[in-house]
């Protein structure tokens, strides 16, 4: 599936598009605490759309490995402050809501959000395919393995894209049972992966394929890169247009990034190398 109806409008993933990442959090693992203003928030979104983003990517919960949850109170005020100041500066742009909290995702989805993004696929709060369903918007669901906190301690799998692509099966059955297909799929590269599962899903990217739906890619900037390159996430920005130009050869419908710049060549390159052949 590649045509995505958000509100009566056409989301067109047959050629694929740039997600900015704006993180409204003060502990995120490269960008915490710059975005808490309005005029920052104005600033980065609006900067992201020049550079050709198609969707923004709002988080106030930060999801590194190791990180404590905020309470349910302060996600809503902040999501809900976002959402109102972006949407009031880019009506058209499509924002996207970064929570794993059904309640949440529901009243920001009714206060100008167009898509949810949720870390857990529902494990983390059982009633999100209910509002989902309810709501009729896209749905990215990634998979993670155990939660932020403790995701990253000791990770295993009998086979990681084998087990991942399961997991999709599984919890698509149960969406396609009441009827909902705007769903968009993220392996979920550093949830609960080492780093040798992330390489091993990059390289077999084209298996999730044949679930049907678009594939969302977002390795931008994480350990999986620095850590392989010995540097630190700030040198890591060529590694991302790296693993990003892997991704694309491979299927991906949406990359999920810091630097919308550098993702919009990539998407540009490969484009045009494809129809090369």
């Amino acid at each position: 599936m590649k045509f995505f109806n958000i509100k009566g409008k056409i989301l067109d993933l047959s050629t694929p598009k740039v997600m900015g990442i704006l993180n409204i959090t003060e502990d995120s693992f490269f960008d915490g605490g710059k975005y808490l203003t309005k005029e920052n928030i104005l600033g980065k979104t609006g900067q992201m759309i020049e550079e050709g983003a198609s969707i923004i990517d709002v988080g106030a919960q930060s999801s590194r490995p190791g990180a404590q949850a905020i309470s349910r109170i302060i996600e809503k005020e902040r999501l809900l402050n976002c959402i109102t100041i972006i949407k009031q500066k880019f009506p058209e742009i499509i924002i996207s809501v970064d929570t794993y909290h059904s309640e949440i995702a529901e009243i920001c989805v009714r206060n100008g959000a167009d898509m949810i993004n949720d870390i857990s696929s529902g494990e983390l709060d059982k009633k999100m395919f209910d509002t989902v369903v309810k709501l009729n918007v896209p749905y990215i669901m990634m998979h993670m393995q155990g939660t932020p906190r403790i995701m990253q301690i000791k990770p295993q799998y009998k086979d990681v894209t084998i087990d991942i692509l399961y997991f999709f099966k599984q919890k698509i059955q149960k969406l396609n049972k009441r009827g909902f297909q705007q769903i968009i799929i993220d392996p979920g590269f550093g949830f609960g992966k080492t780093m040798i599962h992330n390489y091993q899903l990059l390289n077999n990217l084209e298996q999730f394929q044949a679930l049907g739906y678009a594939l969302l890619i977002g390795t931008s900037r994480k350990s999986m890169i620095y850590k392989l390159l010995d540097k630190n996430v700030n040198d890591s920005l060529n590694g991302t247009s790296v693993t990003n130009t892997i991704a694309l050869y491979h299927g991906a419908s949406i990359l999920r990034v810091h630097d919308v710049k550098e993702a919009m060549e990539c998407i540009k390159i490969v484009n045009f190398a494809k129809s090369c052949i």
